[in-house]
């Protein structure tokens, strides 16, 4: 009987083990929880946290008053129900520098405005239609050979 009894226990504890360690989204600043985002590439596929931004106080504010984000964070802005369009973005009060990659509906990055020099007010135009933008931290779409025409997948996109 002991030695069920020190069976169990030890089951339990593995269980609770195994329970901690279950993958659990990271969340945002304001607790939210995280989505996945990959960027496919000629060099592979590049996970991604983001939080979204689908409402028009979140896209106006943004990165604004933030510190650099680590290299597997973004921030994911979306406009449901719209169709593409020329997008333009700024770097107002965003103390530090970004890669802005422009996406169309299917997925596709349709530009990438590297190093994006921060609280610049200049307009940063997508240069296409676009309906998604992903900032990630200076540098990361160069780091993963990220091009125009490469694939984003989240499901915001529709392939």
């Amino acid at each position: 009987m002991i030695k069920a009894t020190r069976r169990f226990a030890m089951a339990g504890l593995v269980m609770l083990a195994l329970a901690g360690c279950a993958a659990k989204a990271p969340v945002g600043p304001n607790g939210e929880p995280l989505q996945k985002l990959a960027v496919v590439t000629t060099s592979g596929e590049h996970q991604f946290w983001v939080e979204i931004a689908d409402e028009e106080p979140e896209r106006q504010r943004g990165l604004m008053f933030r510190p650099p984000l680590e290299a597997d964070r973004g921030m994911l802005f979306q406009w449901p129900g719209e169709a593409p369009r020329e997008q333009s973005f700024w770097m107002r009060n965003t103390p530090s520098s970004l890669d802005i990659l422009y996406i169309d509906p299917q997925g596709r990055i349709v530009s990438i405005a590297s190093h994006a020099t921060p609280f610049s007010e200049a307009p940063i135009p997508s240069n296409g239609g676009a309906n998604g933008v992903l900032e990630l931290r200076a540098g990361r779409a160069a780091e993963i050979n990220a091009k125009p025409g490469d694939k984003v997948l989240h499901p915001y996109f529709k392939p």
